[in-house]
């Protein structure tokens, strides 16, 4: 059996749909074909998440997690630089020996 993924706007319209109690969350799983348990897990996360929105630092603290990880990119790609430029000389010194 193929495994079936689904966008983040699909996963959300079903999720609201749930929300809104309209109609039984096993009523919703056999309309879209998706198991019930994976229904309530999205929901789930749905509602953990959901104060995401609100936080208004949530860009500052992306943005600073970034420049961090970019500046960790910067410092490994350096050494291997370096690291590059060791081997390099090395193996041009056993070459002549």
């Amino acid at each position: 059996m193929q495994k079936r993924s689904y966008s983040a706007e699909m996963k959300t319209k079903i999720v609201l749909e749930v929300l809104k109690g309209e109609r039984e969350l096993n009523e919703i799983a056999t309309e879209y074909e998706i198991s019930p348990n994976q229904i309530r897990n999205w929901k789930t996360e749905f509602i953990e998440n959901a104060a995401i929105v609100f936080d208004k630092k949530r860009d500052q603290r992306l943005k600073d997690e970034l420049s961090i990880k970019q500046n960790e990119a910067d410092e490994l790609a350096k050494k291997v630089g370096q690291l590059t430029l060791e081997v390099d000389f090395l193996k041009k010194t056993l070459e002549r020996k």
